[in-house]
C-alpha cells in the first residue's frame, strides 16, 4: 500500500517477516500515529489478533501464519500455538485456514519462514486478482459506497473491497467513494480513509446511519469485505453491512462483496452457523479512556452481523465474480 511520509510515498505491507522476527502496522494508532511493532513469540502474535493491532480477515490470516512460523522456531507444539491462535478471533474464517495451512506445510517439513511467505503472498495475488476483477463492474464516474476496511491494511495488500477501487482509480476511472465511520472502533473513519487519503483517491466519510440517505441520492454500487462466507453464500462482516445490503436491494442498487476464496468456510452450511463475535462493552461506553454513557448503562457489541445470500449481487473473487449459487462449485480453489 502507499503510505505518505515526510521522506515521501513509501510502498508497505500490513505484516510481514523480516529477519526472523513478525513485523506488522499498528492498526490501533492509525492515522494520528504510523508505527511498526514487532513480534518474536506465537503468544504475542495472539494477543495483537485479539486487541485488534491486526484485524481484517486476510490480514490476521497472515499474522497467524507468521505466528505459527514463529512457533516452529522457537520449536513449541506446533497444535498448541495453532489453538491458542484460533481462540483469538472466533469468526475471521481466514485465521482457521491459515493455522491449518501452516500445520500442513510445518508437518511436511517446509521451512517455516518460506511456507508463511508462501501463503501471505498468495493472499496478496489473490486481493491483486480481486481488484482486476472488481474494477471491471466500476464504470467512469461511479460513486461507490464501503463499509468498515477492508483494505490494504486488512488484507497485507491492496484490499478486499478498496482492491477494485485502487484499480479502477490506477486505471484513470473518475470514482467517488462515500466511507461509513463504521462504529464503535471507526475502522471506516480511521482507517479507510486514511489510505484513500494516502492513494489520493476521491472521498467523503459519513456517518454510519447517513447510508440510506447517501444511497437514494445516488450511490451505484456497494462493494464491502467479509470475515467469513457460508456454502450457500450467506456472509458475515463488520457490524451495519446488513442494513446497507437490505437498503442496496430495495433501492436496486448492486451489492457486492470482496474475498478471496480462502474467506469461504465451505464447512459452514448457511449464515445461522457462522459464530458471531461479541466483543468488550467498553468499546460502546469508552472513548479515548473516557466513559461517555451513563454510569450503570451496559452494552451489546456484537462485531459482525450476518447477511443472508439473496440481498448479494455477486462475490468478487480472484477467480471472478460469483453468483452466490456458485460458490459450492469452487470448493477446491484454495491455496
Amino acid at each position: 500500500m502507499r503510505i505518505l511520509t515526510e521522506h515521501g510515498p513509501k510502498d508497505y505491507q500490513a505484516v510481514w517477516m523480516e529477519g526472523g522476527k513478525l513485523k506488522m502496522i499498528d492498526q490501533r494508532l492509525l492515522p494520528e500515529k504510523f508505527e511498526i511493532v514487532v513480534f518474536e513469540d506465537v503468544e504475542d502474535v495472539g494477543r495483537a489478533i485479539k486487541d485488534m493491532t491486526v484485524r481484517g480477515a486476510p490480514a490476521i490470516g497472515a499474522a497467524a501464519a507468521y505466528g505459527m512460523a514463529l512457533a516452529a522456531l522457537k520449536g513449541k507444539d506446533l497444535d498448541e500455538s495453532g489453538e491458542l491462535l484460533k481462540s483469538q478471533r472466533p469468526t475471521a474464517h481466514d485465521l482457521f485456514y491459515a493455522v491449518d495451512f501452516m500445520l500442513g506445510a510445518l508437518k511436511r517439513g517446509e521451512e517455516p519462514t518460506k511456507a508463511a511467505n508462501r501463503y501471505a503472498n498468495q493472499i496478496v495475488e489473490k486481493c491483486r486478482l480481486i481488484g482486476v476483477n472488481g474494477a471491471l463492474l466500476i464504470k467512469d464516474g461511479d460513486k461507490i459506497m464501503t463499509h468498515c476496511n477492508a483494505g490494504a491494511l486488512a488484507t497485507v495488500d491492496y484490499g478486499t473491497a478498496l482492491a477494485p477501487i485502487r484499480v479502477a482509480w490506477r486505471g484513470r476511472k473518475k470514482l467517488f467513494v462515500y466511507v461509513s465511520e463504521t462504529r464503535p472502533r471507526l475502522q471506516g473513519m480511521k482507517l479507510t480513509a486514511y489510505e484513500l487519503r494516502n492513494e489520493e483517491i476521491p472521498h467523503a466519510i459519513i456517518v454510519d446511519g447517513a447510508s440510506g440517505h447517501f444511497m437514494r441520492k445516488g450511490v451505484d454500487l456497494v462493494i464491502v469485505g467479509a470475515d467469513s462466507v457460508a456454502l450457500n453464500g450467506d456472509f458475515a462482516n463488520k457490524i451495519g453491512t446488513f442494513e446497507k445490503a437490505v437498503l442496496a436491494k430495495e433501492l436496486r442498487i448492486p451489492f457486492y462483496v470482496a474475498a478471496p476464496i480462502s474467506t469461504f468456510d465451505f464447512d459452514t452450511e448457511s449464515g445461522k452457523d457462522i459464530v458471531i463475535e461479541d466483543r468488550d462493552e467498553d468499546e460502546v461506553l469508552v472513548m479515548n479512556g473516557k466513559r461517555i454513557a451513563p454510569e450503570g448503562c451496559g452494552a451489546l457489541n456484537p462485531s459482525f452481523d450476518m447477511t443472508p445470500a439473496k440481498y448479494v449481487t455477486g462475490f468478487i473473487t480472484e477467480i471472478g465474480v460469483l453468483d452466490p449459487e456458485q460458490i459450492a462449485r469452487v470448493r477446491g480453489a484454495r491455496i
